[in-house]
């Protein structure tokens, strides 16, 4: 407590005691005077005792004291009162010697309660979510005679799911624990049950039976697939409130406008709210119009490799004032411009083509066909592992293949970001019909189970230049929704990683163990291309696997290099 303005005036003060115990809330407010001759600055004026504030037992009594008027210092506490699990309350509360005893325990994948209670003994339970946002919701309820097992399936499991017991008496005290809070099975859970709704006027609401950390985006899908490409603005990222409506920051709704929901990182959730009641996705040009300073303007089209600028405009989606616009128009009436260049391109090479074979018809020879493109993306495991990596990745560059990896791009890797960097690599090798190679060590294996199990590390927890973790972001929805036959290849190293240890998921694509499998590995990267003679294609696999083996050797040798892994987990 503070002195007042008036050396004469006495001290006032306001205590506030609250407490929320579901389904019961409580909460006391007193006023505390202190003659002024009796405060001092700087030093405590007394106590003050409240001795008939009745509260649940286990209930978190908050305290909130301030001076009256308020100055900047406040007092605020939360208490957290013992239940009837511990001992000494036990044994001094007649109510708790009646209340039944509650245990959870595994049953397979599902869990068990089991309640210890006394022959004929009747009792409620009663199972709800523990919601931050309003008040609790009751899931279920029934009145039992003891003793029980219950058992709740493994899908019904979430955070907030709590659990609330008591006798069939009158003034029987609750107990109430939530288990759950820590399990991961109850977190992949709520993210499956979680749905973004759309509502009338542009309004929406992220549901979820818990509170969650999410980050919410718009993003721009352009038919044919391919990666939904975020918008900065109008929507920024931010962290959103579970079940409290939102409104979209639009003029007009588009059905290539659709919503992304992350969490620390991973995608959860993308919709295409409006491609229901507006149609299929459009194939329209988005245009993004910047705002910069002196009232600078510039209009662009927005594509998969960045932002073409143009001079036009068209209808509005959205105005930020001063952060920028988008701008839709129809693709229709570019086409026939783009048709005409293309035939007067056609012509053009043919009389290129004519004039050559005229003049050289005797002395043609095959030009060199282009290698086919190849990324290879691997996990940092220390110095040896990726001089192994960059041993693999030289002696196929020798090859006719033009082979991409982050070893050779670590500028460029730390400029752009490593999700940005393997989205952009994956995104032009596929479409240029190459192949993306997951080299698998023991690092890798053990961050995609991670992953897969939902308890994937924070990025910080990484090398800022690894691009693998990165690339669980890019690549496995592929194999998840089987698009990856035909896109991907998987590779593990002889006596590092055996093939059945490479995670199941990414088991759909071919796997090969190197260098003893290096004929069929360079067949697969060659595609249609592997025209080739047998003896052609066994003296390339020779020299690739005579350029690995060395440092395929000193990976084994070096100290920091990964430990041999003999088979899945």
């Amino acid at each position: 407590m503070e002195l007042g303005e008036s050396e004469n005036a006495p001290l006032q003060a306001q205590v506030v005691l609250s407490f929320q115990s579901y389904p019961t809330t409580r909460c006391v407010l007193l006023e505390v005077q202190v003659p002024a001759a009796l405060a001092q600055p700087g030093q405590s004026v007394g106590s003050a005792v409240f001795d008939c504030f009745e509260a649940a037992l286990g209930a978190e009594v908050r305290i909130w004291s301030y001076t009256q008027p308020r100055f900047q210092k406040e007092l605020n506490l939360t208490q957290q009162l013992p239940d009837c699990r511990g001992l000494q309350v036990r044994d001094s509360i007649q109510k708790c010697r009646a209340l039944p005893w509650l245990n959870v325990s595994a049953d397979g994948d599902d869990v068990r309660l089991v309640l210890d209670v006394s022959e004929e003994q009747r009792f409620s339970l009663l199972l709800y979510w523990n919601q931050a946002q309003g008040a609790s919701k009751p899931r279920w309820h029934s009145n039992l005679t003891g003793p029980q097992n219950i058992t709740l399936s493994h899908t019904d499991l979430v955070p907030c799911l709590c659990i609330q017991v008591w006798p069939l008496e009158p003034d029987s005290v609750r107990t109430s624990f939530c288990p759950f809070r820590k399990d991961p099975r109850a977190h992949r859970n709520l993210w499956r049950t979680a749905r973004l709704s759309l509502l009338p006027l542009r309004n929406w609401k992220l549901e979820a039976p818990c509170s969650l950390q999410a980050e919410v985006v718009l993003c721009w899908q352009a038919p044919g697939g391919g990666p939904c490409q975020p918008l900065a603005p109008p929507m920024l990222r931010e962290n959103v409130t579970m079940n409290k409506i939102l409104k979209f920051p639009l003029l007009k709704e588009h059905p290539n406008l659709c919503v992304q929901v992350s969490n620390w990182e991973k995608l959860q959730i993308q919709e295409c709210p409006w491609a229901d009641s507006l149609g299929p996705l459009k194939n329209d040009v988005l245009l993004v119009e910047t705002r910069g300073p002196q009232d600078n303007r510039s209009l662009c089209a927005l594509e998969p490799h960045g932002c073409t600028p143009l001079p036009s405009r068209v209808s509005t989606l959205w105005d930020g004032d001063d952060l920028g616009a988008l701008w839709t128009c129809p693709l229709d009436k570019y086409i026939h411009r783009r048709w005409a260049l293309v035939w007067l391109a056609c012509l053009l090479l043919a009389a290129v083509l004519f004039v050559f074979l005229f003049l050289k018809k005797d002395r043609v020879k095959a030009a060199p066909t282009r290698g086919r493109a190849v990324l290879l993306l691997h996990s940092a495991d220390g110095a040896g592992f990726e001089r192994a990596v960059g041993a693999l990745a030289s002696a196929l560059g020798r090859l006719p293949l033009r082979v991409a990896v982050d070893l050779w791009s670590r500028q460029e890797l730390s400029a752009q970001g490593p999700l940005a960097w393997v989205h952009g690599q994956r995104r032009q090798t596929l479409q240029e019909g190459g192949v993306v190679v997951l080299l698998f060590s023991p690092g890798a294996a053990a961050l995609c189970r991670e992953w897969l199990q939902g308890g994937a590390a924070a990025p910080g927890n990484h090398d800022p230049h690894d691009a693998f973790p990165a690339s669980l972001n890019c690549v496995l929805p592929d194999f998840l929704q089987g698009r990856a036959p035909g896109c991907y290849v998987v590779a593990c190293f002889d006596g590092l990683l055996p093939p059945d240890a490479v995670p199941a998921p990414f088991r759909a694509v071919p796997v090969y163990s190197l260098p003893s499998q290096m004929p069929d590995f360079l067949r697969c990267l060659q595609g249609r291309r592997a025209s080739r003679p047998g003896r052609l294609l066994a003296d390339r696999a020779e020299q690739v696997s005579r350029a690995l083996q060395p440092a395929l050797d000193s990976c084994f040798l070096s100290p920091g290099a990964p430990g041999p892994v003999t088979g899945p987990e």
